[in-house]
């Protein structure tokens, strides 16, 4: 009776029995034919359930994914980074290892003892400077730089980089059984820019206030320098607009360039300038009719906080208590402040004595001479040919002088003349044989600066 009920019970539910050994046996075939990479990895491990659940893939922001850069950056993220070398036959594998590790130049430091701190034997010093660049290069290394060293997963030295701009990188690499250096260079963008501003205290806020560079403020200065004089000649309510060049590696803004045309508005007076560059590459600023901006001499040869006494026929001397001419210009400026030789010539006196102090005197073309007295100390000798802006000694208060500043006097044909008032000789305006290519390549930059001016003051409702 019991083993009837047993088969009986069996038999009814032999269905249920037959359905669950089918799908067993399917779900087993559709595990062993599928593509086995569709299977995730952490079902192969049993870290997690299968599910009937839809997977759905998270989007990929395309806009996020890294740009194509140059092969050797010229910075690093760490002191280790690593580089795979993929198989061309499976690019999926890495088959080596590179590791960078990089060190930072000190003062003192030699590159056999940089070579050593990371490791590295004489021999690989010997090995990578027997190439000729290399060996100029590195035994000329800077404190401050950066040495990048490149080994494979058996910690053998494959490369060396050292950085010699921000966009050139010296690669030491080896190539079969020796190193072979080469230098890598990054081509920098250079993009125009337009700034402008008006004047209510100094150049300097003017031009802080207008985004513009101490280097860029100082440029600026120096293209209008010999008409203006930016201590005492500038006023409230002067303006001045400039297009100039910006620097950009890799789309990044790394500095300033050169500007390229220039205008400023002194007591409404308008001067302006643009830079040319001559078909042997030599470059300088002119004014839109070609004359140089350049004078053959500066008006005032130092950086001076004001004028203590200024070029009078009939003066009260301070120290000898009488009268007699101040024949130049005192420039006060703190002890130190660089001198700078007014043109070139020929230096004829460089010497000292009780009244004068420590003095120059610089014999130029046209008869012209220039003196320099009370000098802290002198930075030329006697019979020294010296160039316009070269240093030629130091603001003091030697001879007869109550306190630091420069004493200066322009002589023409024996005959003291007022250095701020004397008319000064000019620069050579560009050659007749370049006017034509003067004009084209300067009045699309002057019709710029126009246009942009124009645009900004409609931008700022003037």
């Amino acid at each position: 009776m019991r083993n009837w009920s047993f088969l009986e019970h069996i038999k009814l539910r032999w269905g249920e029995i037959t359905a669950v050994s089918v799908g067993v046996l399917l779900l087993s075939l559709a595990l062993s034919g599928g593509d086995e990479e569709s299977i995730p990895a952490a079902a192969e491990q049993g870290e997690i359930a299968l599910t009937t659940e839809p997977v759905v893939a998270e989007p990929v922001d395309i806009s996020q994914r890294p740009t194509s850069r140059y092969e050797l950056p010229l910075t690093w993220e760490g002191p280790s980074a690593k580089v795979e070398t993929l198989s061309p036959d499976d690019e999926s594998t890495p088959q080596t290892l590179l590791k960078q590790r990089s060190v930072e130049i000190k003062s003192g430091d030699t590159l056999s003892a940089l070579f050593q701190s990371q490791g590295f034997s004489a021999r690989d010093v010997y090995r990578v400077t027997q190439d000729p660049l290399a060996e100029k290069t590195l035994r000329r290394i800077r404190p401050g730089k950066t040495l990048l060293f490149e080994t494979d997963e058996s910690q053998q030295l494959v490369g060396v980089y050292y950085e010699l701009a921000i966009n050139e990188t010296l690669q030491v690499k080896l190539t079969g059984d020796k190193f072979v250096a080469e230098i890598k260079k990054r081509p920098i963008e250079i993009r125009h820019a337009f700034a402008s501003g008006v004047i209510s205290d100094s150049l300097f806020a003017a031009g802080k206030d207008a985004g513009l560079s101490d280097t860029l403020i100082v440029k600026l200065a120096n293209v209008f320098g010999w008409d203006i004089d930016f201590v005492l000649d500038v006023r409230k309510n002067d303006s001045f607009a400039m297009i100039y060049e910006t620097k950009f590696l890799d789309g990044e803004f790394i500095g300033d360039g050169e500007i390229i045309a220039a205008q400023f508005i002194n007591q409404g007076e308008v001067f302006q300038a643009v830079r040319y560059t001559d078909k042997d590459g030599n470059d300088n600023f002119y004014t839109p009719e070609g004359k140089s901006m350049r004078k053959a001499f500066l008006r005032a040869p130092v950086n001076f906080m004001y004028i203590s006494s200024n070029f009078k026929p009939k003066r009260f001397h301070p120290i000898l208590k009488r009268w007699k001419a101040h024949r130049g210009i005192d420039y006060r400026a703190p002890t130190g402040t660089p001198i700078y030789a007014a043109g070139d010539g020929k230096v004829i006196a460089s010497s000292q004595n009780k009244y004068n102090g420590k003095y120059v005197f610089i014999q130029h073309g046209n008869n012209i001479v220039t003196k320099y007295l009370h000098m802290s100390r002198r930075a030329v000798s006697n019979g020294k040919r010296v160039k316009q802006g070269q240093v030629i000694g130091y603001v003091g208060a030697t001879g007869l002088a109550e306190a630091p500043h420069l004493h200066y006097e322009f002589v023409v044909g024996g005959v003291h003349r007022n250095p701020r008032t004397v008319k000064l000789p000019e620069a050579l305006p560009v050659a007749k044989s370049e006017r034509e290519r003067f004009t084209q390549q300067t009045q699309s930059l002057l019709a710029s600066l126009e246009s942009y001016q124009k645009f900004n003051s409609v931008a700022l409702g003037q």
